[in-house]
């Protein structure tokens, strides 16, 4: 864990955002480096400040979820974990959102007294809520999939299929998971323990 956990906001409700960073202001370890009010100006913001955490509300507008894509992008381009603030209680809803935007762990709006626990776990490394949400995204693949997934990361798979069949699958993986290159996906999976018996 850095000596100091480095935090974006990201959220439209310039009262709750503000509530958001008084609460890490009063916590030694931890530094609110900028609040972000939408899409654009969040995945601007998480690339020039490069914080620890990100903390993203799922609605930043009119357009619905669409800090799903903003926590996707800021995935891919830097180092940070997300963490998604929600007031959407339904599980179904927060799953989806947490698998779509390869986010580290949720919180909900409701239970926002919570957060510093969660931020302090997220920054120090993959926690159990991380995991879990990793396996459930790679729960969509199949069996096949799930070897040539262990592969791209890395791991010394032995594959029966021809190469023309592993590099279909390869691009098969990264369509279903919305990536574009293997680097991608070691980006976001990168320092994961993966079960291969799954």
């Amino acid at each position: 864990m850095p000596d100091r956990i480095r935090i974006l906001i990201v959220e439209d409700d310039a009262d709750f955002s503000f509530l958001i960073k008084s609460m890490i202001d009063k916590e030694e370890q931890m530094e609110a480096v900028g609040c972000a009010f939408n899409r654009q100006d969040a995945i601007e913001m998480a690339c020039r400040l490069q914080p620890d955490i990100v903390l993203m509300d799922l609605n930043l507008s009119s357009v619905h979820l669409d800090g799903i894509e903003a926590s996707r992008e800021i995935r891919l381009l830097t180092d940070a974990k997300v963490i998604i603030l929600t007031a959407f209680e339904d599980p179904q809803i927060t799953i989806e959102a947490c698998k779509n935007s390869f986010a580290c762990a949720y919180v909900f709006k409701s239970q926002f007294s919570i957060l510093p626990d969660t931020i302090r776990k997220a920054a120090s490394g993959p926690t159990p809520q991380e995991y879990m949400i990793n396996s459930l995204i790679l729960s969509d693949l199949s069996t096949a999939e799930r070897s040539v997934f262990l592969m791209m990361m890395g791991e010394d798979v032995k594959l029966r299929s021809t190469a023309k069949t592993i590099y279909n699958q390869k691009a098969g993986l990264l369509k279903k998971l919305n990536l574009k290159s293997q680097e991608e996906l070691k980006h976001l999976f990168g320092g994961m323990m993966f079960d291969r018996g799954n």
